[in-house]
């Protein structure tokens, strides 16, 4: 292994240990949570709430696209997944606001809709929790 390789190694390990070892595991589940009921939605009554679903779309390729670099590690990979925790949080938060607002602009829930309230809440504190860990794991 070259020292690159090794170093690679190294610090793709050091994001998916302690609490990012649970960040993957629940941007995981969120990624299949958000995909299946985007898919079914878009495919069988798009025309009902186009807003609604492509945003909960949206969140899917968000959440898929930051369990990939959880996964794949590496100073690149985690700079990146903190660009997407960071863009998933305003979505979070505007989406949210947008849905308590106006709330005849949402026919039906998304997946931060009411900040995630659906969810458990889950779509407002992924984020908070993966800037955090994602800073904190920062090499030196």
């Amino acid at each position: 292994m070259t020292t690159t390789e090794t170093e690679g190694a190294r610090q793709s390990g050091r994001l998916v240990k302690g609490p990012g070892l649970l960040l993957v595991w629940l941007y995981g589940v969120m990624s299949v949570g958000a995909v299946s009921r985007s898919v079914y939605q878009i495919a069988t009554e798009f025309d009902r709430a186009p807003l609604a679903y492509g945003l909960s779309a949206v969140a899917a390729v968000v959440y898929a696209f930051i369990t990939y670099t959880l996964v794949r590690g590496g100073e690149t990979a985690r700079r990146a997944a903190l660009v997407c925790c960071a863009a998933e949080l305003a979505g979070v938060l505007i989406v949210g606001t947008w849905t308590l607002v106006e709330p005849s602009a949402f026919p039906d829930a998304t997946v931060w809709s009411d900040y995630g309230y659906g969810y458990v809440f889950i779509p407002v504190l992924l984020p908070l929790t993966g800037i955090w860990w994602l800073r904190r794991s920062r090499t030196a």
